[in-house]
């Protein structure tokens, strides 16, 4: 390796370093229309966020309609739901954002936040998810992986696939961060 690529590397990483995320507000976000939203405003930051990957041919799928119950009965006090679809498991989320969008409306009355589809996953996983997942249990195993935020941008706690949004186990984390 030369010089000159070795000096490009180490800056690389050093800025990369001093540029590291401390919280999920740290990051731009583009709305499923594609208006891109920095997560820190005013909207989000001091708001308890439950992050999710979300897919439409899953058999989670169904999780839709518990997400959407969860975030009308607990918006007023401070949660926000937040979509991002993924195609990182079986293909199983194969449409356009148009599409997508479409879908949650028509079939599940999504009126959460919903955010461009992105990679969870792998090589090309997006720094958003990066974030999530070095500092909350590693890779996301499925879709449907709920990450519960408190209101500094910071992971307080992860959900699996199978734990439904209006589960015991999930509403009450949501209560106890809303309550901090």
């Amino acid at each position: 390796m030369t010089r000159t690529v070795r000096f490009s590397a180490l800056l690389f990483l050093a800025a990369a370093t001093m540029f590291a995320a401390n919280s999920v507000h740290d990051f731009t976000l583009n709305s499923i229309d594609l208006k891109q939203s920095r997560s820190n405003s005013g909207s989000y930051k001091g708001k308890t966020l439950l992050m999710v990957n979300v897919a439409s041919r899953c058999g989670y799928t169904p999780q839709y309609k518990g997400l959407e119950a969860l975030y009308r009965k607990y918006k007023d006090d401070g949660l926000v739901v937040m979509g991002f679809p993924a195609n990182n498991f079986g293909s199983q989320e194969p449409g356009t954002n148009v599409e997508i969008k479409a879908f949650c409306s028509r079939n599940f009355d999504v009126s959460f936040p919903m955010f461009s589809k992105i990679s969870v996953k792998g090589a090309d996983t997006a720094p958003l998810y990066q974030h999530l997942t070095s500092n909350a249990g590693g890779d996301v195993k499925w879709n449907f992986t709920k990450f519960l935020v408190d209101g500094e941008g910071n992971v307080i706690e992860r959900f699996e696939s199978n734990v439904e949004p209006g589960s015991t186990k999930l509403t009450g984390a949501v209560e106890a961060a809303l309550k901090k």
